[in-house]
């Protein structure tokens, strides 16, 4: 009996030494990992505090530059965008007023076509009384770069154009602008709207012909 008490006494015993060998090699282990990564950190706190004044100079300069270089493109970008809404910022007032004009063109178009007013003088003082009117619209939109598209006998341009119908013509050359259904406009360089128009082409009749007379004259 006592000798297995002797036994596990010195058991234990060896446990608690190998126990705080372990412990010891850990210590021993983990205190470099600490002490480089204190001098790491120790290195890059004495690399920043490496600068020279020159140096310091140079880098707050730098800093100056970049700062200074994005506030001028700011204000380039402050200019352009007040230049555009002051130039541009009647586009929707402009296209809006459009329907003054086109009100006015349609009221005029039916009192001339009103057989009971033609030929009378109330229809002559009331037509002058709307062309006075016309232009001065139209001095008012000219004086704010508002201006009417040039169409008729022109060539079709899809970028001031919008053709609605075909119109046979044989003395037009095809795509010539020879009837204006909707007057278009432009204010500076940007469209308001375009103009509605009708555009030649060969009659069916000539087209026919033509081919023919190219064929004939291809197999002599």
């Amino acid at each position: 009996m006592e000798k297995e008490q002797k036994e596990n006494i010195q058991n234990k015993n060896l446990a608690n030494e190998e126990k705080n060998l372990a412990n010891e090699e850990n210590e021993q282990t983990t205190q470099p990992q600490d002490q480089t990564d204190d001098n790491k950190d120790k290195k890059e706190e004495e690399g920043k505090k490496e600068l020279t004044p020159e140096e310091k100079i140079l880098e707050l300069e730098d800093k100056l530059a970049r700062t200074f270089a994005e506030m001028e493109n700011q204000r380039r970008r402050f200019e352009k965008e007040k230049e555009d809404a002051f130039e541009y910022g009647g586009f929707s007032f402009a296209k809006e007023a459009l329907s003054l004009i086109d009100n006015f063109e349609r009221s005029k178009n039916i009192l001339e076509s009103d057989e009971k007013l033609k030929g009378t003088d109330a229809l002559k003082k009331t037509i002058e009384h709307f062309d006075i009117i016309h232009k001065d619209l139209i001095s008012i939109f000219n004086k704010n770069n508002i201006k009417q598209i040039d169409s008729l006998n022109k060539k079709l341009d899809p970028n001031l154009h919008q053709a609605m119908m075909e119109i046979e013509d044989n003395s037009k050359e095809p795509g010539t602008i020879i009837q204006e259904i909707q007057k278009g406009f432009t204010i500076k360089d940007r469209l308001l709207r375009p103009s509605l128009v009708g555009v030649a082409k060969k009659s069916q009749e000539k087209s026919t012909k033509t081919q023919e007379t190219k064929e004939n004259s291809e197999t002599k």
